[in-house]
């Protein structure tokens, strides 16, 4: 049990206080106490073993000093997903480093999991502690208690082998059984296993927890060559990136570095965050499931990953998409490996954290009709393509689909970009995308000197954009968030980046300025103002970490840089200590809120601050680089733009959009 003195009166470490590990195929959070509180097994999605972050019996692993449960200090090794927690006790000094293995490629059991061509290192399902006393003497303490399938399972301990460093826990009728290995001496109180020693000054120990056919170490010296095996690939994969040299280049860093963990290696497939049913806010109702990857999240995944140079994973990330478009009919969500049903249900056995409820599993918003799909479908093809040898038949059957369901749709309401739960809007986020669509399409089909498909796009994406104008705007020319309302919603600082129009238009300005002055709580950036606004549910939420960065970056597009950078700084400083980022941050105390740590806010921190540091090289570099043809953040961001686009759009750059009610 923990013993430290909790915060505001709760057992739950504050959400931001949590550290993520990945291999690519599962993720870990580990508490500052040293408790393992969060692992679904046997992918990212799967039901968990340990959930104690949402129910404190829920299942949890703690290594660490007997009796202390707040370390001494938490870092990364820096470049990797290494987490490093060290502790000072009254007797001595602890080091301890946990991960999840990534080792080299091995045959697999049949099952052919992997879609994607398989690299040369592949997640070897282990998590690994591994313990050295730096001074003194420490009493190091071990405590396993999974909880299977969320909580609902204990399950028995047995020893395996000769000794008492070896043991599996099974439930019945549950896969994965778990492997407990370490050269401590494990006993078993009921579904716990336990081990108490004493480390002196330079004495080493581990555990391996693993869950498939590969084995755990076996001993430290093998934990120790594994997990140097782990740190390597993660600084080689950092080491591919493309970051400035610049004082926020750790953030593009820590940023990647947490989208690559939060990406399905098998299918390419990007999580919306590691967790499920953490709150938005305290104590509410709106918790919901992201442990899926959403289809609108593909353009803002390819100009983040492009941006910094990692074109494979952008490329695996594309393919998935295509590979559901080609599936059948467009869903705005899917299991990470490409499965369609995502049946919610609700676990009322779990009190939730800190008593949020309900507690949710699945996401009934896979069946949700939502129209921005098809525009950010047609914008990631634009991005992946550079030119038309790159634009195959496949495609472009995949295109022509998306483009006339666009055309057909789009003069319906829907549950628009937050996923609405009350009654379906004409929502203008969803009519812009539906432009981006034909926009794109017609591009597109430029490139393939498809003139007739060309001319008929273009002239459905005017008549959306006059429509738009027309409908989507109040008295003072700002953009609102549905027809026939006055009611501003975040979503429309996206009006400069997806190039619906330029920002020098009056419109855009005033629509930017309105979001920052009207639509802020201590300038971070609501959705939308909930007591205006029925979405179907009940309760507040914080302010969303995406939109402030969207924030930033419409603000740099417009040109209020310096306005734009100090909301970036802002935004920064409340960086968890591990420099990730929650869902929500509650303005007035920075608390963070919601799913952690969701791949959206990252992705947009990579756009905010590079567009800070583009603003900065002006500054030495003189005003002609915000200007230079063929579009200053096209040529950020590594991507081609051909010449009318240039022309047509100086200010062109690519962002995405956001998540569930």
């Amino acid at each position: 049990m923990d013993h430290e003195i909790p915060l505001r009166g709760s057992s739950f470490p504050p959400i931001a206080d949590y550290a993520l590990l990945s291999d690519c195929e599962v993720c870990a959070l580990v508490a500052p106490s040293g408790n393992v509180e969060w692992l679904s097994l046997p992918q990212m999605d799967g039901p968990s073993v340990f959930a104690a972050i949402l129910d404190r019996q829920a299942g949890r692993f703690r290594a660490g000093p007997l009796d202390r449960m707040v370390p001494a200090g938490r870092r990364y090794l820096p470049g990797t997903m290494i987490l490093e927690t060290t502790w000072g006790t009254p007797t001595g000094w602890l080091e301890v480093r946990d991960v999840l293995l990534i080792g080299s490629w091995e045959d697999e059991d049949g099952s052919h999991r992997y879609v994607r061509a398989p690299r040369d290192r592949v997640a070897e399902h282990v998590l690994l502690r591994t313990f050295r006393c730096l001074d003194g003497f420490v009493d190091l303490e071990l405590d396993c208690q999974p909880a299977f399938n969320y909580g609902r399972s204990n399950g028995s301990w047995r020893h395996v082998g000769d000794g008492y460093g070896d043991a599996v826990c099974e439930a019945q009728g549950i896969e994965p059984a778990l492997r407990l290995r370490t050269d401590v001496r494990l006993g078993f109180e009921g579904g716990r296993a336990r081990a108490e020693t004493s480390l002196r000054a330079g004495q080493q120990a581990f555990c391996a927890l693993g869950w498939s056919d590969r084995p755990p170490p076996a001993t430290y010296d093998d934990a120790e060559a594994r997990l140097a095996e782990t740190r390597a690939y993660w600084h080689e994969w950092v080491n591919r990136g493309r970051f400035p040299d610049h004082a926020w280049q750790i953030h593009l860093q820590r940023s990647a570095l947490t989208l690559k963990a939060l990406t399905y290696a098998p299918t390419g497939a990007m999580i919306a965050a590691a967790t499920t049913s953490l709150p938005e806010a305290p104590g509410g109702e709106r918790n919901w499931d992201y442990r899926y990857s959403w289809l609108r999240d593909s353009t803002f995944m390819l100009w983040a990953l492009c941006t910094l140079g990692f074109n494979r994973e952008a490329t695996d990330f594309f393919y998935f998409i295509a590979d559901r478009v080609e599936d059948g009919d467009l869903q705005i969500m899917y299991g990470i490996d490409g499965r369609g049903r995502l049946d919610e249900v609700t676990l009322d056995h779990l009190s939730g954290y800190e008593g949020a409820r309900p507690v949710r599993v699945g996401n009934d918003a896979w069946h949700h009709r939502q129209h921005d799909v098809w525009g950010v479908l047609l914008d990631s093809v634009r991005l992946h393509t550079h030119s038309s040898d790159r634009l195959d038949d496949r495609l472009w059957t995949l295109i022509t689909r998306q483009v006339d369901a666009a055309l057909e749709h789009w003069r319906e309401p829907d549950r628009g970009i937050w996923e609405w739960r009350a009654d379906p809007k004409h929502f203008t986020s969803s009519k812009l995308f539906c432009w981006v669509a034909a926009d794109r399409g017609a591009r597109l089909a430029r490139l393939r000197d498809d003139t007739t498909a060309a001319e008929r796009w273009e002239a459905a994406a005017q008549e959306m954009h006059d429509d738009i104008c027309a409908n989507g705007t109040d008295a003072r020319g700002v953009f609102v968030q549905h027809y026939e309302t006055d009611a501003l919603d975040a979503s429309l600082l996206l009006l400069p980046l997806i190039r619906f129009l330029p920002p020098t238009d009056e419109r855009v300005r005033a629509t930017v300025l309105a979001i920052a002055d009207e639509l802020t709580v201590d300038g971070l950036v609501l959705r939308y103002r909930v007591k205006e606004t029925d979405d179907g549910l009940a309760g507040e939420e914080g302010t969303f970490t995406i939109c402030s960065f969207w924030l930033v970056s419409a603000l740099a597009e417009i040109g209020e840089l310096d306005r734009a950078r100090t909301l970036c700084e802002k935004l920064l400083s409340y960086a968890s200590p591990l420099l990730l980022y929650a869902e929500e941050i509650e303005p007035h105390s920075g608390r963070h809120l919601g799913n952690f740590p969701q791949a959206f806010a990252h992705l947009a921190l990579i756009n905010a601050v590079m567009h800070i540091i583009r603003a900065d090289q002006s500054l030495t570099e003189g005003p002609e680089i915000l200007t230079e043809a063929p579009g200053r953040l096209a040529v950020q961001f590594g991507l081609e733009l051909e010449p009318e686009d240039a022309a047509a759009h100086p200010n062109a750059s690519g962002d995405d959009a956001g998540r569930d009610a």
